[in-house]
């Protein structure tokens, strides 16, 4: 018998590039939206059997709506747009991706760093509104650059991601220490969060966003960071108080950061972080993961979620 199945925003993970084609192989009707808009979800959701979600929100309401639905699959880690609990309880199977992005992210981490290290934005803005060619000397030496080769790289949150950031860190001479994380278990050779945060010339986030890391980095910590350290959050919005940042750049508590992410995303309103007239701020469009092939290995692990599901050994299982 033909399953039912339906993926509620292709767009978020395929803007035209990757290939789908594994999907058209298993004995599913599909039903394929871009986006889904909330007021749409329960009519797209209730008749199917199997659910492919990014960032649709699945909660309770529409989960217990949705009485033929065994399983959803989600094309990415984070779970908290799914009502895991609700899921659970109705015997609804959940699968997540995980270790896609690894590559995309350190490079992505790095490319903020080196960035904002050597001072790219400024010297690029530097040129073109003239400034170099006015300039009597060849070099201009506007924007002091540093270098990262004996410095001290702070990592929070030591899953693939930070791993991946840490095994590249030697190659520019940083030394890596790597911090105990709010909530986690103790372990050793991890350095509490209040020393790595004032040791750090860089700091970067890869924890996830759970009740104890909400405003983990806030006005307190950043006071404890040097004036000329680097932050650089590729985790989630949530984790960084963002008004405490804007007003710890602005006031020179800290020497620059890097932002992948927000707390709302899209920010439709508004963002302390989009106010401008910040110094050495780059924000970037939640785009650390989204290289062509990092996307492509999403779609492939949502396809090996769903044979492992159809021949009864589910993986990847997060409810």
């Amino acid at each position: 018998m033909t399953i039912h199945g339906v993926f509620l925003d292709t767009d978020t993970v395929d803007p035209g590039d990757l290939d789908l084609t594994a999907l058209s192989h298993f004995p599913i009707s599909w039903e394929t939206y871009g986006t889904t808009p909330p007021e749409q979800t329960l009519s797209r959701v209730t008749r199917a059997s199997i659910v492919i979600a990014n960032k649709v929100v699945l909660d309770r309401q529409i989960l217990c709506a949705s009485p033929n639905l065994k399983l959803v699959v989600i094309a990415a880690t984070g779970t908290n747009n799914i009502d895991v609990h609700a899921a659970q309880e109705r015997g609804i199977v959940v699968c997540n991706v995980r270790d896609y992005g690894t590559p995309a992210v350190v490079q992505h981490v790095f490319a903020l760093i080196l960035a904002l290290t050597t001072r790219l934005p400024q010297y690029q803005h530097a040129i073109s509104d003239g400034r170099w060619q006015r300039h009597p000397h060849f070099c201009l030496l506007d924007y002091p650059i540093r270098e990262l080769a004996g410095r001290e790289l702070g990592i929070i949150g030591y899953g693939s991601l930070g791993q991946g950031v840490a095994k590249l860190a030697p190659a520019f001479g940083l030394q890596v220490m790597v911090g105990q994380r709010p909530g986690g278990e103790p372990q050793s050779g991890r350095v509490p969060l209040h020393e790595l945060l004032a040791r750090a010339d860089v700091v970067s986030l890869h924890c996830p966003l759970t009740d104890h890391t909400k405003g983990l980095i806030s006005e307190r910590e950043l006071e404890l960071m040097k004036d000329d350290a680097i932050l650089i959050n590729t985790a989630r919005g949530g984790i960084v108080d963002e008004r405490a940042l804007a007003d710890a750049l602005r006031e020179g508590i800290i020497g620059g950061a890097g932002v992948d992410v927000l707390s709302e995303e899209p920010p439709v309103n508004g963002n302390p972080l989009l106010e401008g007239n910040i110094p050495n701020l780059i924000v970037t469009p939640h785009i650390a993961w989204a290289s062509r092939e990092s996307r492509q290995r999403v779609v492939n692990i949502v396809v090996d979620n769903i044979r492992a599901y159809l021949d009864g050994r589910p993986q990847n299982v997060v409810a």
